[in-house]
């Protein structure tokens, strides 16, 4: 999915951004789940140091197992808003969305600024 160009239109182009992906995924037991989001898992990890300006990419799946939690969470931190509306278009990015789609039933996003300095 593109980015609006209007998205983090007031950060400054210094600003390092955070970028959380959350993903119900489809199955219909827990053990579809699980190998599923072992799929989508091993598939975002792939594009680790294929990507120009991201930090960081973490990729976990959930254990609480409690109904209402999302099943996978993508972390990754970028330079720039520009760097992250650049991830959206990557070819590697995008071959990775289409490789997984149908996999993921819900999808919920939050990006935010990261502090110049963090403190403890």
């Amino acid at each position: 999915m593109a980015l609006d160009s209007n998205v983090h239109k007031n950060l400054s182009h210094e600003s390092a951004i955070r970028h959380i992906v959350m993903w119900r995924v489809r199955g219909d037991t827990p053990n579809e789940r699980t190998a599923t989001s072992h799929q989508i898992k091993q598939a975002f990890e792939g594009l680790r140091g294929r990507i120009p300006g991201m930090q960081l990419l973490e990729v976990g799946i959930d254990i609480s197992e409690v109904d209402y939690a999302c099943d996978v969470v993508l972390l990754a931190d970028f330079d720039s808003p520009q760097a992250l509306r650049d991830y959206a278009d990557h070819p590697e990015h995008l071959r990775v969305r289409r490789e997984l789609e149908g996999l993921r039933i819900a999808r919920h996003q939050v990006d935010y600024p990261l502090p110049a300095s963090k403190s403890v």
